[in-house]
């Protein structure tokens, strides 16, 4: 599970959560997010934190962004398929859900649960829907729609 600090978690998130790896990608902890944990996370659940210089701060670069200074960075699903295709360089990828494919200038999103969001100030999904189309274009990915 890749997630944020931030993440709007479904009902069932945590369940399993000890038998799954949690990546947690903490962007904001550059700028001004405080380390704190939200109350509703199990207190026994195990992380990993995904760190900033080896994933973030190069995803931003390849997508026009300067998360280091600027407070801008990739969105969790766009950080989540970059993290796959650079672990995984010779995997086939199936990649669904990342609605700036279609609509890069939406100013709110439908998550998988509850109800639309705002495009966080932090993002520039049109930024991340050129990478992803280049990505579709070249067959790196498999986008669903």
């Amino acid at each position: 599970m890749v997630f944020n600090r931030g993440v709007r978690p479904t009902p069932w998130f945590f369940s399993g959560y000890r038998e799954r790896l949690y990546l947690l990608i903490e962007p904001g902890r550059m700028q001004w997010e405080w380390e704190v944990y939200p109350h509703f996370w199990p207190r026994d659940l195990g992380f990993v934190t995904v760190p900033n210089r080896d994933v973030i701060i190069p995803l931003g670069r390849e997508i026009g962004l300067d998360p280091e200074h600027d407070g801008e960075w990739a969105t969790t699903g766009t950080t989540m398929m970059w993290i796959a295709a650079h672990l995984f360089p010779n995997a086939a990828l199936d990649v669904a859900g990342l609605s700036f494919v279609d609509d890069p200038e939406q100013t709110s999103w439908e998550h998988a649960y509850g109800d639309a969001c705002p495009v966080g100030p932090e993002h520039r999904i049109a930024n991340e829907g050129r990478l992803a189309r280049r990505w579709i274009d070249s067959g790196r990915i498999r986008f669903h729609r």
